[in-house]
């Protein structure tokens, strides 16, 4: 049973930080490409950031230079570090894996992240 687990949503003030976690279950995680999303309401889900499986990453315009997408291998968890958090960042965040050998997307519940004073 594949399962991802997404944790570290909350509440915080513009210009605050989070970190998110999302915990990969099965044998989905290496080798394959991770990523987040979010989707805010009313809104389409959209790409926040992606990792591959040799590290490189990209990034949406919108979060570049304040949100860093990470991965250890080790303990099959990715992270996103994010930084100078706006209202606009305000959504449900998910993570992704695509295992690239049977075109499979996998995806987590969710962790809400909601940036206001």
């Amino acid at each position: 049973q594949v399962q991802l687990v997404e944790s570290g949503g909350g509440l915080v003030q513009p210009g605050g930080s989070l970190r998110l976690s999302c915990a990969a279950s099965g044998s989905i995680f290496s080798g394959n490409p991770m990523g987040w999303y979010r989707q805010a309401p009313g809104k389409q889900r959209e790409l926040v950031a992606v990792i591959t499986s040799d590290f490189s990453t990209n990034y949406a315009d919108s979060v570049k230079g304040r949100f860093t997408i990470s991965r250890d291998n080790a303990k099959n968890t990715m992270y996103l570090q994010m930084n100078s958090l706006k209202p606009e960042d305000t959504a449900v965040y998910y993570c992704n894996v695509f295992v690239i050998k049977t075109r499979d997307d996998y995806w987590g519940q969710g962790t809400q992240v909601t940036v206001s004073s």
